[in-house]
């Protein structure tokens, strides 16, 4: 009986002592967040996850990405919803044009589908299963692609990628720098997508392109319209 007692406050001491360098480090993080960049050369290339939606959110995306140093970005890493073809095949034709107009080199740029959380339609209790299965899929990505920067603009697929992102700065994987950019469409108020990456700290960088909702959302930066 001694022995099983010294077993439990063995264990309920490791327990205690994880929880409590767990939440200073998140902590730590948490203040970090929205601080200049960790990296130690602004000359050295970083590795970028790029995340695409369907509609218009990746043609914003495409256009911002045009006003970016792209040789800055790189190797680029392109992840779309498993059922979205055409944002991949734009983000293609994007890629091929950079190197015919602006002759960048380098590692060539790859593209991959992730599993979606819940297709329209789709009803709750089987969306559990589906949502599951997609965050299975996103962490296999994020250990694969483990990207410096994280470049979204909301739509749900970043959901995932990025609060994986933010857990591998906890625990000390790598250090992603998420930026988020709200979609020119949302005038008053952020998308679900946005808010959730606002209210819970993990993007270091929000943007929005209305005046209106930067002071609605003072942490985040007023950058005009990118359309």
């Amino acid at each position: 009986m001694e022995k099983l007692n010294d077993f439990y406050w063995s264990i309920m001491t490791f327990v205690v002592i994880s929880v409590t360098i767990f939440t200073i480090r998140l902590l730590y993080v948490l203040y970090l967040t929205g601080k200049p960049s960790r990296t130690k050369s602004s000359q050295q290339p970083l590795s970028t996850l790029v995340i695409l939606g369907s509609g218009g959110h990746t043609a914003e995306m495409m256009n911002l990405l045009s006003v970016l140093q792209m040789d800055r970005f790189a190797p680029r890493f392109y992840i779309a919803a498993a059922t979205d073809n055409m944002s991949l095949q734009k983000a293609r034709v994007f890629e091929d044009a950079l190197v015919r107009k602006k002759g960048i080199k380098g590692p060539s740029a790859q593209f991959m589908q992730i599993y979606r959380s819940r297709e329209v339609g789709q009803s709750y209790i089987t969306s559990v299963w589906t949502t599951l299965l997609a965050i299975a899929h996103a962490l296999w990505l994020m250990i694969r692609i483990r990207p410096q920067v994280v470049i979204c603009n909301g739509p749900g697929t970043c959901i995932p990628l990025c609060m994986i992102a933010f857990f591998f700065k906890v625990i000390g994987i790598r250090w992603s720098s998420v930026f988020y950019v709200e979609s020119i469409a949302r005038v008053r108020r952020l998308s679900l997508s946005g808010l959730l990456l606002y209210k819970l700290h993990i993007a270091d960088q929000f943007f929005v392109q209305w005046p209106q909702l930067q002071k609605k959302y003072p942490r985040a930066h007023y950058v005009g319209c990118l359309m």
